[in-house]
């Protein structure tokens, strides 16, 4: 009987040192888990900073997509506008040379104006010579004859 009390006494013995290992396993378990949580935290914060930054650019891209979408309108009009003043240069253009062959037109029909004036009066004159020979030649053969 002493040997099974001995025995007794000896698991009885034993069982605060199996706590204590069970409890110093379940400590250290614990820390570990609060490393872990601690570590996630840190994580979860970063994650959440990094997505407030991110928000933030996404909406400075948006607000910079909105202003180079408004720049694209402005420059198809701006390039409409160009292709109406290229035509209006064009014609511009067409319109300087029909006032040029206007002005010359003008100019060649005073000319035309003024030798037709010219030419009505070499036809008097011309008229009148004719006039006068026929006269010169009735007034030889009067006094001749």
């Amino acid at each position: 009987m002493l040997q099974h009390d001995a025995i007794h006494t000896a698991t009885h013995c034993n069982t605060p040192a199996m706590h204590c290992n069970k409890l110093q396993h379940t400590a250290i378990y614990c820390n570990a888990l609060q490393h872990t949580l601690q570590y996630t935290a840190i994580h979860y914060s970063t994650l959440q900073h990094t997505a407030t930054h991110c928000n933030t650019h996404c909406d400075t891209l948006q607000y910079i997509c909105n202003g180079l979408l408004h720049t694209a309108t402005h420059c198809n009009t701006l390039q409409h506008t160009a292709t109406h003043c290229n035509t209006l240069q064009h014609t511009a253009i067409h319109c300087n040379t029909l006032q040029h062959t206007a002005t010359l037109c003008n100019t060649h029909l005073s000319t035309l104006n003024t030798l037709q004036h010219t030419a009505t009066h070499c036809n008097t004159l011309q008229h009148t010579a004719t006039r006068c020979k026929i006269l010169q030649n009735s007034a030889i053969h009067t006094s001749t004859g």
